[in-house]
């Protein structure tokens, strides 16, 4: 795995030379926005490996699994254990009755419900350390977030005092969202006495305004400049970006704006980086951080990628054991972490040990 190394930036225009035009946008830009290529004659972005909107992440089940600390139960027994994973908080209780081993647990996933899971299913097991009983299994399948669960076991050895502890494993189902409504943008780009550029992308023609355009992206603010003749001409063509993307970015941002959605959110730092729009990361990154149910793996790759501190760091404390870190090493976006991110996920293990 090794550490994004900062593009190149070319060779020098015949307008004047792009370092001083990256030293501008560098100033405000996020650590991955990508630097343009300027000539005399067109204006042409380096891309960002294009990405298709369907491996977003949208998660639809995630396991979770939990196992108890080893827990003394005995005739005086009452609260064994508090604990929460992954938003499942639960409440283990156990004492001896008459020789036999009583548990009751009390469980409140209504965290998980307000993020979209709408069922929870797999098993419970209980178990005796010292082997005087088998292990026994609890099935669980649920669409209550406040449930209970009690057990009896016989001791077959008389014993008033026991070695004990359980362990989950549960498969979180989340309601599957519609994808979202298609839209149209034809509206947003209708000539009108405040426009005063044409946009050309794949053959259609965009009325825009110049000065609102270059308030949120440094690439227009530096393509609409005197110093750069493709911003002056009646008809400026973009090329390599697809209309539906074009008016999906601009939608973020435009009036009557349209928020992103797990369906969007990839495509939108994609397109937020490659034009230089911080606002729309901002905006991508608050519904990371607070509506989103795409995979924590996800989430994390995005953060890196696209410097997106507040969620980076949210991701990085959510790592609370080496469970956690072996699944993220058996998934596809671990090998794309920067050296920074795994060095900030080893510096949470220590944390945490």
């Amino acid at each position: 795995m090794h550490d994004r190394q900062q593009t190149k930036t070319p060779r020098q225009s015949s307008h004047f030379g792009t370092q001083n035009i990256h030293s501008q946008i560098n100033t405000v830009r996020p650590k991955k926005y990508l630097p343009s290529v300027f000539t005399s004659s067109t204006l042409v972005p380096l891309h960002l490996t294009v990405k298709n909107s369907e491996t977003t992440g949208t998660m639809t089940t995630e396991v979770i699994t939990y196992e108890s600390d080893k827990q003394h139960l005995s005739k005086d027994s009452t609260v064994l254990e508090f604990g929460e994973k992954d938003g499942i908080r639960h409440v283990w209780v156990g004492n001896i009755i008459c020789w036999k081993a009583k548990f009751t647990w009390n469980f409140d996933w209504k965290t998980l419900k307000s993020q979209g899971v709408d069922r929870l299913v797999g098993h419970l097991i209980v178990s005796n350390v010292d082997g005087k009983w088998k292990p026994h299994t609890i099935n669980i399948d649920w669409t209550d977030p406040n449930q209970s669960i009690s057990k009896f076991e016989e001791d077959p050895t008389f014993s008033d005092s026991h070695l004990v502890k359980f362990e989950y494993n549960l498969t979180a189902h989340y309601a599957e969202l519609p994808p979202p409504e298609k839209i149209s943008y034809d509206g947003m780009f209708l000539a009108s006495d405040i426009t005063d550029a044409i946009l050309v992308v794949e053959g259609k023609k965009l009325n825009v305004n110049k000065t609102f355009l270059s308030v949120h992206s440094d690439y227009f603010k530096i393509l609409f400049s005197e110093k750069f003749q493709e911003g002056q001409m009646k008809e400026i063509p973009l090329k390599g970006v697809s209309y539906e993307d074009f008016g999906l970015l601009l939608s973020s941002f435009y009036p009557n704006q349209q928020f992103p959605n797990d369906h969007t959110v990839e495509k939108l730092l994609e397109m937020a980086s490659r034009f230089q729009v911080l606002s729309v990361i901002r905006i991508v990154e608050h519904h990371l951080l607070h509506h989103s149910k795409i995979r924590k793996e996800k989430m994390l790759s995005l953060a890196d990628e696209y410097g997106m501190k507040q969620l980076l760091e949210k991701c990085v404390g959510r790592i609370d054991s080496m469970e956690t870190v072996k699944k993220l090493k058996k998934s596809p976006e671990y090998e794309k972490l920067s050296v920074r991110t795994c060095r900030l996920i080893g510096e949470r293990l220590l944390k945490i040990a």
